[in-house]
């Protein structure tokens, strides 16, 4: 198992990068990846897949809420939603390519891979093998991680070199509505952290008192945690985290 870099867990992670739509900064855009380098953060990133297999740098499974057209962003070719804006901004939706090049190493890069099973399950692999590919020859500090247990065991065959993690949180039935309730008592045990051979989890801010994530720390893993809105917030955090992903305002570097 490849441990995560120690940058990892030394610089705030800006949420979907250093992202503010007011002031023409769209999450996951290219200018919130440029906001994040110029102010020395650490970049948390989602990606989805393009109707062609590439990996794009978008959150949402539909192209609504962040580009104001209709359908699933699957439906479109990555030429098509490279070309598409994003609202509040001037840019398309970025392919994770685009990204990493203009990284280029300078920050670590934590990258989420959406479910693409739908129930989180075992019907993943496209995707995966797509960000692997991506990362050939990537000179920099990435870590990969997933909610879909399926994808993050997928990934110790794909990038069996990068770091790997689990995306957790409570999981509550209000917040997860489309997965069936079995599932949900699984997944909040974080049940599949040895067996993926993972390193850290990101877990969910209000939910970091769970005895389970002090058990994993306690072992030697890595915690880290979404998403904190406020100074206050961070705090509280912090007694439980190792380092946080954040949005909303300007986190402390520590040293800085």
């Amino acid at each position: 198992m490849t441990p995560l870099p120690a940058g990892f867990l030394r610089v705030p992670l800006a949420h979907r990068a250093y992202h503010d739509r007011a002031a023409g900064r769209p999450e996951n855009s290219r200018a919130a990846v440029r906001a994040a380098l110029a102010a020395g953060y650490g970049i948390e990133l989602d990606v989805q897949s393009s109707a062609d297999g590439r990996a794009m740098v978008f959150h949402d499974d539909r192209l609504r809420r962040l580009t104001g057209q209709r359908g699933a962003i699957r439906s479109r070719s990555a030429a098509e939603l490279q070309a598409l804006p994003l609202l509040g901004g001037a840019e398309g939706i970025p392919a994770l390519a685009d990204i990493l090049a203009l990284v280029a190493g300078r920050v670590p890069l934590l990258i989420e891979i959406k479910d693409q099973d739908g129930r989180m399950g075992p019907d993943v692999g496209p995707l995966e093998r797509a960000v692997a590919g991506d990362l050939a020859g990537y000179r920099g500090d990435v870590a990969l991680m997933s909610f879909n247990p399926h994808s993050v065991a997928a990934l110790a065959e794909l990038a069996p070199d990068r770091p790997r993690g689990l995306t957790t949180a409570a999981f509550d039935a209000a917040s997860w509505p489309r997965l069936p309730g079995a599932t949900r008592r699984h997944l909040r045990m974080i049940p599949d952290f040895e067996a993926t051979g993972a390193v850290f989890i990101s877990h969910q801010a209000t939910d970091l008192d769970r005895p389970r994530v002090a058990e994993l720390r306690a072992q030697g893993a890595a915690v880290l945690c979404w998403t904190v809105r406020s100074p206050q917030a961070e705090a509280e955090a912090r007694k439980h985290a190792d380092n946080i992903t954040f949005e909303g305002y300007a986190a402390r570097i520590p040293g800085a």
